[in-house]
């Protein structure tokens, strides 16, 4: 057996590869109606942009991320997510006075974990920051952007909206407390990941997937009589926002998200179509996470998709256009051959040499790619300044003017 893609990698070929494509440039279009603009960022960072925004005791640091020293004995980490090297290009290019900020992004991630359905150790997303605005208003467009795009791809009835408000900071340190009484009550019984958090971070516990865990979990208090008023009147703005933008939702006071920069609005679009990895477009409101990469405080909300996911709900996607076949019959035919192909191209068309063999090997060549139409030349038709055209799917051949294929064809 020859080398094989490194366990949960994969390549993106043919059908797999189309329905990728499809969906970034959906993304992409759809934002760009918005008003986002695209950036890219570099795969890898200086492995502090990551450990500190993302949170030490979350599962990304403590245990997915690549990290690794360089040659020059730095540690980088191949990036786990996007929002947290938004936000350090957000700063290191000083644009902090230069708000708001309205960013797409679509590439690479990669974590270390267990491979399955529509869970890979590279994956690939897409994904939205707002920065600058406060209101709940811009959470609402960035939902609303990403209910858009959902829909503009075919999958949005197969998908639900479920909402959470994480509240202000004092909200949380209320409902910390709270969390801690509950889960100390219950400390012999939560699994060895989840005492630790209790110590550092208890409201990720609720983010736990361990069965016994889950069961005390649900017994939890919710945030909902921790909030301050100022966090409630968020909370109903955005639902109100939601409401005009008709956005459909349901609300679930369990989500927190895997991160440690959220706080007010929490959301997911879930499906129950991929077995276990029903998230496909996650996120929520970060207004702590630009003053961690060293820049002021600025409030931000955004979220991130995945294209794995998304492009496995898509149903068929577009064909690629069906090429023209050229074909030459002897070296005479090769010249005008590659002019007639280069005029093709330069028109739109996708066109494709036929190289080698008789016509008979030539034309079965142009079907197996699925070619639309045969432009054959060859010495006596070169004489009349013509080529043989077959219309590969009715059969019929016709001489057009070298100078009239592309119109014919087109």
């Amino acid at each position: 057996m020859g080398v094989q893609p490194v366990r949960g990698t994969r390549d993106l070929l043919g059908e797999d590869q189309r329905r990728h494509a499809h969906v970034v440039a959906t993304a992409r279009r759809v934002a760009g109606l918005y008003g986002f603009d695209e950036w890219q960022t570099p795969i890898f960072e200086d492995t502090t942009v990551f450990a500190r925004s993302l949170g030490e005791t979350s599962d990304v640091v403590t245990k997915e991320m690549y990290t690794f020293a360089d040659r020059g004995g730095d540690s980088v980490t191949l990036r786990p997510e996007g929002t947290a090297g938004i936000c350090r290009a957000l700063v290191s290019n000083g644009l902090t006075q230069s708000l708001p900020q309205k960013v797409f992004y679509a590439g690479p991630m990669f974590r270390y974990e267990r491979p399955q359905k529509g869970r890979y150790r590279q994956f690939h997303q897409i994904g939205m920051e707002l920065i600058g605005p406060a209101e709940p208003l811009a959470d609402a467009e960035v939902i609303a952007c990403g209910h858009t795009i959902l829909t503009t791809l075919g999958v949005a009835g197969n998908v639900t909206l479920e909402l959470n408000t994480l509240g202000d900071a004092a909200s949380r340190a209320a409902y910390r407390a709270a969390l801690v009484t509950h889960f100390t009550a219950a400390r012999d019984a939560l699994s060895d990941d989840s005492r630790m958090r209790l110590e550092k971070n208890p409201l990720r516990i609720l983010d736990s997937k361990d069965a016994g865990d889950r069961e005390i979990v649900a017994a939890a208090p919710t945030i909902a009589p921790f909030l301050t008023p100022q966090a409630q009147e968020f909370w109903d703005g955005l639902r109100r926002a939601l409401d005009l933008f008709a956005v459909p939702f349901i609300e679930n006071p369990r989500i927190v998200r895997g991160l440690d920069y959220y706080s007010h609005t929490a959301f997911e679009f879930v499906t129950d179509a991929l077995g276990a990895q029903g998230t496909v477009l996650a996120g929520g409101r970060y207004d702590g996470l630009v003053a961690d990469m060293g820049g002021p405080p600025t409030p931000a909300v955004g979220w991130a998709a995945g294209i794995d996911r998304l492009a496995l709900l898509l149903a068929d996607v577009p064909a690629p256009a069906r090429p023209v076949a050229v074909v030459p019959l002897g070296d005479a035919a090769q010249a005008a051959a590659i002019g007639v192909l280069s005029a093709l191209r330069a028109h739109g068309l996708r066109a494709e040499m036929a190289y080698r063999g008789n016509l008979k090997k030539r034309l079965e060549r142009a079907n197996r790619i699925g070619a639309k139409f045969a432009v054959i030349l060859g010495e006596a038709e070169l004489a009349r300044g013509v080529a043989q055209v077959k219309d590969l799917d009715s059969g019929t051949q016709t001489d057009v003017a070298l100078h009239a294929v592309t119109a014919f064809c087109a």
